[in-house]
């Protein structure tokens, strides 16, 4: 049997760390327990109001936050908040299919585009991989605004 997982991100901010990655992914962020969000609400302002509701201090809303995928398929990513900076390499990274089906140059055309499109993102590029058949199609190696490693493949 299957088990389904959530990836937790140790975070400084994690509102704007998640809201990077829900803009990267095409996620959303999911509203308050037992709040049913309308067509087009905004989730972060049902959230604040949920806040006030439950008497949450300002010093603690922005501890922790998630994104999810609409349709239901990709893991839930959690964000809680850390004291400490990122102090190494990750150990773990998500690998982003930014160009599923592609080869060649039209592959490292795509993932050039998602590169440019997550730098503006606040993402930073670090290294392209070229393809090395039969074992690599060709990556680029990025950072997210805190620092966490992640491929573009």
């Amino acid at each position: 049997m299957s088990r389904e997982i959530q990836i937790t991100f140790d975070a400084h901010d994690p509102s704007a760390l998640s809201s990077f990655w829900r803009d990267a992914l095409g996620y959303v962020h999911p509203g308050p327990p037992g709040v049913e969000l309308p067509e087009g609400a905004d989730p972060l302002a049902a959230w604040d109001a949920f806040f006030d509701r439950v008497g949450l201090p300002q010093a603690e809303r922005n501890t922790r936050s998630a994104v999810e995928d609409p349709d239901g398929h990709g893991p839930r990513l959690f964000f809680q908040q850390v004291p400490e900076g990122k102090t190494a390499k990750n150990r773990l990274h998500l690998d982003v299919r930014a160009a599923p089906g592609l080869e060649g140059e039209e592959r490292m055309a795509a993932l050039e585009a998602e590169c440019e499109r997550l730098v503006a993102l606040g993402a930073a590029r670090v290294r392209r991989f070229e393809a090395d058949p039969p074992m690599s199609a060709g990556f680029i190696v990025m950072t997210d605004p805190e620092g966490n490693e992640f491929c573009l493949d």
